[in-house]
């Protein structure tokens, strides 16, 4: 037997290079112990079989144990066998573990046919916590992509690729929760645990075209990876050509570290971003719907000498202004740079593409912790604030989404949020590059007649987008258009109710909530189809450590400050360009006021900078917005904090026409329970601004009603 292991290990060893990490944790852990890996392939327990230390015991459903491929191995282990429909079963297997042993366990109970973390079971937590044995979490890395899992026809499956056995600290699970809702609590623990093993695994110390290269080595260079409104569909291959030939044309006319793209979504930005890397540049995202005052600034705050645009984006966005008024920088064309790649070039850049590791060592020679991004806030606290994200803060954030989502190569992601959006930017683009999944880039999010045609013809799976987008979405689609969407996001705005009926009643899709800012990459909490709460939005991603601190007048909640991988490297200010300010001691404060449930759920009670301060109470404005979206469904309604000489803020009610007014408001939130204090005095008549990701421009809003407010004493059209 023991000569048939180092058999096994030797031919393991040399067929799929086995790494194994971690393993001091697994003499930590004790005797007692039960491993639990997540399970991929049926290549598993042989794996942990011939590279753990000591043989352990594998505890295996009978019902699998019968399967001729088990059956064949069997012999190789010691084996408990569990029958699920008897009791007795797993107090036998709590007796055995109680004498010292070590057993594996596989707590998903079958191997994944998604290619993620599967459902988790609690009985594995359940032998745990009555036998007192440590729980050693094990992820195995890439033994999906083998010829031995069940995911045939969903990834490009290989004979032997390289498989790595991350083992990580034991604990000891605990549940504080007694009666009815203890075994959830403990199938909801030992979820979380595989959910944080799997990010921990994962290598992060490396750019992110590494991670292209990588995926590439997965999918296959024929595998389709990005599409735009040209319909020119671009696999990897195309992909490390076209890099090759722009960034080979564009050496020499680039000046500065940092360079700007001014462009829409598309696959001429995708391949000009990467190209950037391979320069040696830090890409700098410009928010062309900010105004030509906000774009100056962000280019003098990132030290910006060159703008790399297109001709023919600056045409059909009419932003030949905007264009004119840059100042103190270089633009460069694409459509002039392409005109320099002759055949000669575009056969050399073809060839040398053909040979990745060899094509891209300039880029791959970049350390994780260099900036790979520079992208700017929306200017409503003055000037915009260049944000920073590492290479290692954009693959970390992946990592995490990876851990809670299940996403294949099957997926098509319909990007229609632009890429100077942090989200637009990692889960719309880079996921998509670094986990074979398409992206379609779409370059608008306003042309709400179109985006729902555009998903029916691509058979979108995925789509990422604010309440306002989706709602404006839902009216006008088909009910069919969204016919093969797995999974609708929202973020960016709180989610009316109004908005997930729509969807749930029209596609009978249930939009998941998720929370994020640019300066954690963005995602800093999601719901997902095994975790979901109506109402948050969802739990803290994996490998993000979290704190509420206390805020002077707010009661319930506090602001979250978060610490953690995806965390951004810091922010470059007008007031000193160019240098980078980091997060103290690595954490960052959001400036979002919220509450954690103990169920782990984050409910968003609103920024802590729209609370308003009225007779020395605070007031939260997205709370009274909620009433009006309530009243209003659909109906684009806002709520703004003035000064007020008697009690310091009084709240003015933005209302569209004359058809919605303050009083039948009043009487409303009178009937619902909404206190006096909170129960806006003054109304006024305008548009609600939106910035060009969709949330409501609250600054230009409140330079609105602040200009009513001058003009009309009582601002508007109702008063006390």
């Amino acid at each position: 037997m023991k000569f048939a292991l180092l058999m096994l290990k030797g031919f393991l060893k040399l067929c799929y290079r086995v790494e194994v990490r971690g393993i001091e944790n697994y003499h930590k852990a004790g005797k007692r112990v039960l491993i639990m890996p997540n399970h991929a392939a049926f290549l598993d327990p042989p794996l942990l079989a011939a590279f753990l230390p000591e043989k352990p015991s594998f505890a295996i459903n009978t019902l699998i144990s019968q399967m001729w491929i088990v059956k064949r191995v069997l012999w190789l282990f010691d084996v408990f066998k569990l029958d699920p429909t008897n009791p007795m079963s797993a107090k036998s297997l709590i007796e055995f573990v109680e004498k010292d042993n070590k057993v594996v366990i596989f707590p998903e109970g079958r191997i994944t046919v998604t290619g993620s973390l599967m459902k988790v079971y609690e009985g594995p937590g359940l032998v745990a916590e009555k036998s007192g044995a440590m729980i050693l979490p094990v992820y195995i890395e890439n033994a999906k992509y083998s010829k031995l899992s069940r995911l045939k026809g969903k990834i490009r499956q290989r004979w032997f690729p390289k498989i790595t056995i991350t083992i990580m600290p034991p604990f000891k699970l605990e549940s504080n929760v007694q009666g009815k809702g203890r075994r959830a609590d403990i199938a909801m623990r030992l979820q979380k645990m595989l959910s944080e093993t799997m990010f921990l695994a994962g290598n992060l110390d490396h750019p992110i075209i590494a991670s292209v290269l990588e995926s590439a080595d997965n999918h296959g260079k024929k595998h389709i990876v990005a599409d735009d409104i040209n319909r020119k569909p671009m696999n990897y291959g195309t992909l490390f050509t076209r890099i090759v030939a722009l960034s080979n044309a564009l050496k020499g006319k680039l000046k500065g570290e940092n360079v700007a793209l001014l462009m829409p979504n598309s696959v001429a930005n995708v391949v000009s971003f990467l190209a950037l890397h391979q320069l040696g540049k830090t890409p700098a995202m410009l928010n062309f719907s900010a105004g030509s005052m906000n774009v100056n600034n962000a280019c003098k705050t990132a030290q910006v000498k060159t703008v790399l645009t297109s001709k023919m984006f600056i045409k059909k966005a009419g932003l030949e202004d905007l264009i004119k008024d840059l100042q103190d920088v270089e633009i460069v064309y694409l459509e002039d740079v392409a005109k320099t790649i002759g055949t000669v070039a575009k056969i050399k850049a073809l060839l040398v593409s053909k040979f990745p590791k060899t094509a891209f060592a300039n880029a791959l020679k970049i350390q994780a912790d260099k900036p790979a991004v520079i992208l700017f806030t929306s200017g409503s606290e003055g000037a915009p604030k260049g944000v920073v994200l590492s290479h290692k803060n954009i693959l970390a954030n992946i990592r995490q989404a990876d851990a809670v989502i299940d996403f294949s190569n099957r997926d098509v992601i319909l990007n229609v949020l632009p890429m100077f959006h942090s989200f637009g930017l990692t889960v719309g683009t880079i996921l998509p590059l670094v986990s074979g999944v398409k992206t379609f880039l779409y370059p608008s999010p306003l042309h709400y007649n179109i985006i729902p045609e555009i998903s029916y013809a691509i058979k979108a799976t995925m789509l990422c987008g604010t309440d306002t987008f989706l709602t404006k979405y839902g009216n006008a689609a088909h009910p069919y258009d969204f016919f093969s969407m797995r999974y609708v996001i929202a973020g960016a705005e709180k989610l009316k109710e109004s908005t997930s009926k729509l969807w749930a009643d029209k596609f009978g899709i249930r939009i998941l909530q998720g929370y994020g800012v640019t300066e954690t990459s963005p995602l800093l909490s999601v719901n997902t189809p095994i975790f979901s709460k109506l109402g948050t939005v969802g739990k803290i991603v994996p490998g993000v450590e979290s704190e509420l601190r206390p805020v002077e007048g707010i009661k319930e909640g506090g602001e979250l400050w978060v610490k953690g991988a995806n965390i951004m490297s810091g922010y470059l200010k007008l007031d000193k360009p160019g240098v980078l300010q980091p997060p103290k001691d690595g954490w960052y404060g959001t400036g979002d006021i919220i509450k954690i449930d103990e169920e782990g759920f984050v409910s968003i009670l609103g920024r802590a900078k729209r609370f308003a301060k009225i007779a020395g109470e605070m007031v939260s404005l997205p709370l009274v917005e909620e009433f009006a979206h309530k009243l209003w469904p659909g109906v684009a309604t806002a709520v703004i904090a003035v000064k007020d000489e008697r009690k310091g803020e009084q709240l003015v009610l933005v209302l569209p026409d004359k058809e919605y007014t303050l009083a039948e408001f009043k009487t409303y939130v009178k009937a619902n329970g909404l206190p006096e204090i909170a129960t806006p005095r003054r109304s006024v008549i305008a548009e609600i601004p939106l910035l060009g990701t969709g949330k409501t421009d609250y600054p230009k809003l409140q330079k609105i009603v602040e200009e009513q407010g001058a003009l009309e004493k009582d601002f508007g059209v109702e008063g006390d």
